[in-house]
């Protein structure tokens, strides 16, 4: 009987929640697209065919449990679906919103390669999960038997708050340390309010907050203590800062006022969300209201800045990428609603120069072509000298990806390796770093990457700190 609700792909067409109008969800930072209604969700879950081999599930870095809890949404045992998406993810909902699931989940549903159109996951995610704190299925912690032991854990982004709660509730005392005065990291500073709200998020933390993880805010390691410090004062510490330092762009007048690195423009614009002062936005620096506005870069941090962009009004938002449309690393459908926004792709193009009296005024531009295959097998762009052409700006947002800081002169902790790039090097299955009772996950150890990695790296990582901790222990009893 359960099975008849399921298999309905061919008779039911694909249909993701219905969005507002570009023009009126340009105006504001809200969601795009409210949730789907009951039915829908039960409708396009039922479209699931539940087939022997999940692509969805293999897919996914969490390894969630897909077309079980798309079964349960069309059966109408939703707090039961709620319930089995919570067992793999701290965060559904967050990942509902924010995974692109075109490269991922949908990106490999059976149906989508049967030509009949992907199911919904990441919308039906959402719904299970918002439907879940709106008729409080959501728990609190279940914070297990006090172990006597305290970790601290350096960042409070995806992967520091995924492992904050698991540790939570094995027992162990929790201390998150994090440069900003809010928690969340990208989630909170980073990822706009039109991708995601920041309620959403915030009901994470204060659900970790009142499950006894203790937050310290504005806390920055190597200046309120040394890595070592926190050694001593923790039996373990998890290492989960991301990266955060912009890549450079060496060309003649990048050091033009007008020149901003995305993070810094959209952090600005997320703290005026918040209600907070920001004076480089007040006094219209990181404001591009009126502007044109040119975004340099083709990842999904780009397609933030120009959606942003065009939220604050500016006069014209156009996006440089050096590749084309088929080989840019963004979402496809955060550049299909860039363009409903307003926003001019310039595809196979790279800025040569920058120019003005004392702000940026122009942009040279160099025209690109795809030669030949990089050592990854994308074709590698080159210059091509005939089509140079020139844009006028008023704003520049360079969005080229972040690389790490330098960690170990940033926490005065010489002694912690790390790889060429920069990022930790730590142990590819436990996590530890060379300095024992150190981990590290997240982007610090993988480069640049997503969300829903951080969080499968903070999920993975706690049974090895949990090993270590235990083992510590016996020995300095034998001893």
């Amino acid at each position: 009987m359960a099975q008849e609700r399921m298999l309905k792909f061919v008779g039911t067409g694909q249909a993701f929640p219905e969005k507002r109008q570009a023009e009126l969800r340009a105006e504001d930072f809200q969601e795009i697209a409210n949730r789907y209604a009951p039915d829908k969700a039960v409708e396009q879950s039922s479209r699931c065919s539940q087939c022997g081999v999940p692509y969805c599930s293999v897919h996914c870095p969490l390894g969630n449990h897909i077309p079980d809890w798309l079964r349960l949404t069309a059966e109408g045992r939703l707090r039961e679906a709620y319930e089995l998406s919570n067992l793999t993810s701290t965060m559904p909902e967050i990942c509902g919103r924010i995974c692109p699931q075109d490269r991922l989940c949908e990106g490999n549903c059976v149906i989508e390669f049967a030509g009949h159109g992907a199911v919904t996951i990441g919308s039906v995610e959402k719904y299970i999960t918002d439907t879940a704190w709106a008729e409080g299925w959501v728990e609190p912690i279940a914070v297990g038997a006090p172990r006597g032991r305290s970790v601290g854990i350096i960042g409070a982004g995806p992967g520091g708050l995924t492992a904050a709660e698991y540790l939570r509730v094995a027992g162990y005392d929790v201390h998150v340390y994090d440069r900003y005065d809010r928690m969340g990291g990208l989630l909170t500073y980073g990822i706009p309010g039109f991708k995601l709200e920041k309620d959403v998020v915030m009901r994470r933390i204060d659900r970790l907050a009142e499950g006894g993880v203790i937050f310290h805010a504005n806390f920055e390691v190597g200046r309120d203590a040394s890595l070592d410090e926190l050694r001593a004062k923790h039996d373990s510490v998890l290492i989960a800062t991301g990266v955060y330092k912009p890549r450079d762009i060496k060309a003649p007048g990048i050091g033009l006022n007008g020149i901003h690195a995305a993070l810094d423009f959209l952090t600005a614009s997320n703290r005026k969300g918040f209600g907070d002062a920001v004076p480089a936005f007040d006094d219209g620096t990181l404001d591009a209201k009126g502007k044109n506005v040119v975004v340099i870069g083709g990842g999904d941090t780009a397609m933030d800045c120009v959606r942003t962009a065009t939220r604050q009004g500016a006069k014209s938002v156009k996006c440089l990428y050096r590749r084309d449309r088929e080989n840019m690393p963004g979402s496809q459908r955060e550049v299909a609603n860039a363009e409903e926004e307003g926003v001019e792709f310039v595809w196979l193009s790279g800025p040569k120069s920058f120019d003005g009296a004392d702000s940026v005024e122009r942009v040279h531009v160099s025209k690109m072509r795809l030669g030949a295959p990089d050592a990854s097998g994308r074709r590698a762009p080159e210059n091509d000298p005939e089509g140079d052409f020139t844009l006028n700006a008023d704003m520049v947002i360079t969005a080229l990806g972040f690389e790490p800081e330098d960690l170990p002169n940033l926490f005065s902790s010489p002694d912690l390796n790390v790889t060429r790039w920069g990022t930790i090097r730590a142990d590819h299955i436990t996590g530890m770093t060379n300095l024992p009772g150190v981990f590290a996950v997240g982007d610090i150890v993988r480069g640049a990457s997503l969300v829903v990695w951080a969080i499968k790296d903070g999920r993975d990582v706690i049974e090895h700190m949990h090993r270590w901790m235990q083992a510590n222990d016996k020995a300095r009893l034998a001893a």
